[in-house]
């Protein structure tokens, strides 16, 4: 058992605390261990060893405890002119004090996380460009450790890694610094240029690579842009390899002498490696023949490829989007900003619309009377098509996937999860369960049987095979999930803020799911790619969300402001 928060770091160093936390091993505490927490007890005065013992004992049966003492003090709520506004009752309030204890496996997967996120998200690196850690030295560090890593694990052989971007302007200094840093590890580059995600992870594995790197901030404005890697198995690389990479970049650079630094090639057929890649999806035969298509590539990395592969299988398609210049990437335009998309199927009364984002693994739809198809009601469609067909074994979802996806899906008796957001903890959800299926409701959906990732493409032709194959428009295919109405609001924070113990949100929190009453969800959640805390409310009662959602957030604002 373990102990934390208990202030070890004011005792002894934070190596001595790494060190022996390697030798944790059983749910015993050792004596040095209970030695300073008996020290600090008799500096706080506040409790005996006794007081820890107890918190220890009970950490075991309910995985955490902390020691709280009853509040003497009187507390006072105010505006921000400190004008009081109430007097919370005492009886209600506790003072937290240390130690806070935890299980060993609570304490050793926040250690991990801890680890992780140095560097790291949910979906690689990511933040604005110029400022650390996107800027041009630090992505030559990061390919110079990853070529490092990738030369270790292979037994010191040379290796091969291919990097692709989307179209943003900095995409030109990152690819070279990557190409730098890899190569002077001694690792040899394939460039691919503007490549879609997915195509990415998918050509990785058909190039037989060590690794592929994407150059891409997804759905996020051009300001931004991040790195993120594809084992060769075309998954996200593992964790304990992200963490080797970590701790690289933190140490010197030192290149490789001339006979054994890498070299790098353009790879000039890239795009239709993938395009082919991309109709193979479907079944012998399949076309789209007499379907009109409005394609937008939000000026992203599909620009090339998308437009062929629904022209290629038949379709007579209109584009918007297609036009990148560096700067332009999602700007009004993508899955997210559908506006264009919606006036455009409109204006050229299109059978469907079909929005990708800035690096192709997001795909929404527009149906024929301009209504928005969300990746919920995707992710149902391809589920109930697969089903009818041969069935469908189970699908995942998210914390933020609608209630009525998971309705519809208990309906037809398919079982339905819910991860973590991110398609990285969708994936983990897939293997668990050995299922294919899952996505978000942004429009992140992973057909696990087609790619390792993500697919904008890929999952857009699994929903055209389903309106082709049942013969129904995508309005009527819809029309077997009722979503719940859902409003979420992104408070943006000034800095990374934890709020999940901030009494005031908890509170905020607490009386909406009262007034929901069992009828609706609650989620607040911290965006693993954007400075943002994710305000969501689900409910029956779209008004009643509404207004449910806007206290809550206000509540928020005020807190990390």
């Amino acid at each position: 058992m373990l102990s934390t928060e208990i202030n070890m770091g004011n005792l002894i160093s934070a190596k001595a605390f790494r060190d022996s936390f390697n030798d944790w091993n059983s749910e015993t505490i050792s004596f040095d261990v209970v030695a300073k927490l008996n020290f600090f007890c008799k500096i706080q005065r506040h409790f005996s060893i006794k007081s820890i013992l107890n918190c220890i004992e009970t950490a075991k049966k309910s995985n955490a405890c902390v020691l709280g003492l009853p509040l003497r003090e009187t507390i006072k709520q105010t505006d921000g002119n400190g004008q009081v506004l109430s007097t919370p009752d005492r009886k209600s309030l506790w003072s937290i004090q240390t130690p806070q204890c935890f299980s060993k496996s609570v304490f050793v997967e926040a250690y991990k996380n801890a680890l992780h996120h140095k560097y790291f998200g949910t979906d690689g690196v990511r933040g604005r460009v110029g400022e650390h850690p996107i800027t041009a030295d630090f992505i030559l560090k990061m390919g110079w450790a990853a070529g490092k890593v990738l030369t270790k694990h292979a037994g010191g052989k040379k290796n091969r890694v291919i990097i692709g971007k989307d179209t943003r302007v900095s995409g030109y200094m990152f690819e070279s610094a990557l190409e730098a840093g890899l190569i002077a590890a001694g690792v040899d580059v394939d460039l691919l240029g503007p490549m879609p995600t997915p195509a990415i992870a998918y050509l990785t594995r058909t190039f037989r690579a060590a690794a592929g790197i994407v150059i891409s901030a997804s759905h996020n404005p051009v300001e931004d842009n991040g790195i993120k890697f594809f084992a060769a198995d075309g998954f996200k690389l593992p964790d304990e390899v992200e963490l080797e990479i970590e701790a690289l970049i933190d140490q010197p650079l030192v290149t490789n002498d001339s006979d054994h630094l890498g070299k790098a090639r353009r790879i000039n057929d890239a795009s239709g490696r993938y395009i082919e890649f991309c109709k193979g999806t479907l079944p012998l035969g399949f076309n789209l023949s007499g379907v009109k298509v409005a394609l937008d590539c939000a000026h992203g990395a599909t620009y090339n490829t998308a437009p062929r592969v629904f022209k290629e299988l038949g379709a007579s398609v209109v584009t918007i989007g297609n036009a990148p210049d560096g700067f332009n990437i999602n700007r009004d335009c993508g899955s997210t900003h559908m506006q264009a998309l919606q006036e455009l199927v409109e204006a050229e009364q299109a059978d469907v619309g079909i929005a990708l984002d800035g690096d192709g693994d997001r795909v929404l739809f527009v149906d024929g009377s301009g209504e928005i198809v969300d990746g919920d009601e995707l992710l149902f469609i391809i589920a109930q098509h697969r089903h009818s067909i041969g069935g469908c074994e189970g699908v995942v979802g998210t914390q933020m996937s609608n209630l009525g996806l998971e309705l519809a899906l208990g309906d037809m008796d398919i079982p339905f999860v819910r991860s973590k957001v991110g398609d990285r903890y969708v994936v983990e959800a897939l293997k668990a369960n050995q299922w294919i299926l899952g996505g978000e409701s942004s429009g992140h959906i992973l057909c696990g049987e087609l790619n390792t990732t993500g697919d904008g493409i890929v999952s857009a032709l699994q929903v055209m095979r389903a309106l082709i194959e049942s013969g129904k428009s995508l309005s009527e295919l819809k029309l077997g999930m009722s979503k719940f109405p859902q409003t979420m609001i992104n408070v943006r924070l000034p800095k990374k803020i934890d709020i999940s113990n901030n009494s005031q949100v908890n509170s905020a929190v607490a009386e909406a799911e009262s007034q929901l009453a069992g009828r609706g969800r609650v989620l607040l959640r911290p965006s693993g790619t954007e400075p943002v805390i994710r305000v969501m409310v689900e409910g029956e009662d779209s008004q009643l969300v509404n207004v449910l959602v806007k206290q809550i957030a206000d509540v928020v604002k005020q807190q990390v402001n």
